[in-house]
């Protein structure tokens, strides 16, 4: 959904739109190009959708998709987004009922499979073998670009439920795809931390993240860290860069809502 910049989606679409515009005035399209210019008009309209999610638009992006499915109501990829936007906005229902929709329209779609994994895995864990399933279908799609992310989203949801030793397996498969994986390297120190190593896992966090750019994920865990070991000083520090440089992220989102683990 991001390859696109956002401000060449933009001119796509002002084309698109001109395109049709001539259309009408110079002769009707046959069903045919009708059907191409509709399909061309949701992708466009999606990822604009797609880019506001991002930004935490979201009442931008659900416009944006509403235009897309009055172009073509049988595009995937934009009830895969609405999923997406209605989970920020704690429309479980919503979100559900979109997620299951992209699916039935596009069964094999790895994207989707995660994006509803990690739905389940956040908002339903009584169905947490169901989400765990859904990553592991996006993951033996051959296709599918970002393997490690769906490894990752397994073993966050392992840990949620407890099972630690599936959790470091999943974050190793991770890594093995990419070796500087951030997500995966936060979520074995996270184990860690868990299973009670609270200064190893300091010790850990503090050393990688000498070595790389913050991420939402480390900053989070720095605070909850911090938080155990009773320096308010030094999680009050990590949450104000939270906020700052990712004040979009579910990280700071949880934060806002004071929803820790």
């Amino acid at each position: 959904m991001r390859g696109m910049s956002f401000g060449f989606i933009i001119v796509l679409l002002v084309l698109l739109i001109n395109g049709c515009a001539q259309q009408s005035v110079y002769g009707d399209l046959t069903a045919e190009q009708h059907q191409k210019r509709m399909q061309q008009s949701a992708k466009i309209h999606t990822e604009l959708a797609a880019e506001y999610y991002h930004r935490g638009q979201f009442g931008v992006a659900i416009d944006e998709i509403t235009e897309a499915l009055q172009a073509d109501a049988s595009y995937a990829p934009a009830h895969n987004v609405l999923g997406l936007v209605y989970m920020a906005l704690h429309e479980n229902d919503m979100a559900h009922k979109n997620f299951e929709q992209a699916l039935i329209l596009t069964p094999n779609d790895p994207d989707i499979h995660n994006n509803y994994g990690w739905f389940l895995c956040q908002r339903s864990p009584e169905q947490m073998d169901k989400a765990i399933n859904h990553f592991l279908v996006a993951i033996r799609d051959r296709l599918y670009l970002t393997p490690e992310k769906s490894f990752t989203n397994a073993g966050v949801c392992e840990i949620k439920r407890g099972d630690y030793g599936a959790a470091s397996e999943y974050f190793r498969r991770a890594l093995s795809i990419q070796s500087t994986y951030s997500p995966a390297v936060v979520g074995l120190i996270e184990v860690d931390f868990r299973k009670g190593s609270v200064i190893g896992a300091k010790t850990k966090l503090s050393n990688y993240m000498q070595r790389t750019k913050s991420t939402p994920e480390g900053l989070w865990l720095a605070i909850q860290i911090e938080r155990e070991m009773g320096d308010q000083y030094a999680a009050d520090s990590y949450q104000f860069q939270l906020q700052k440089h990712f004040p979009n992220s579910k990280e700071a989102t949880a934060l806002r809502e004071d929803r820790f683990k």
